[in-house]
């Protein structure tokens, strides 16, 4: 499955519903070489270049339902709604 934010096409996607956490990464995740917070407790990940290829939202399904979007700056503002993530945060 994949998932595209903002221009962002991430092809390695994750998501552990008894954590509620969602794992967002472009191709291997072990290409990240730079981590960060964004101010909305995300945590994000840089390859060499300084390209962002990994997202991991803590609360991924609360946040969606409780705000109908999830908000990660990185450093632009990027918004993600139910029609992305749906079929990723729903129950197996």
């Amino acid at each position: 499955m994949t998932i595209t934010i903002a221009d962002i096409r991430f092809d390695n996607v994750s998501y552990d519903a008894k954590g509620d956490v969602l794992y967002l990464h472009v191709g291997d995740p072990r290409s990240a070489v730079d981590f960060d917070g964004s101010p909305e407790g995300h945590h994000v990940r840089f390859d060499r270049a300084g390209n962002l290829v990994g997202i991991t939202i803590i609360n991924a399904k609360r946040l969606l339902e409780r705000d109908g979007k999830i908000v990660i700056t990185v450093p632009e503002r990027l918004e993600v709604g139910p029609d992305a993530l749906g079929t990723v945060l729903a129950p197996t």
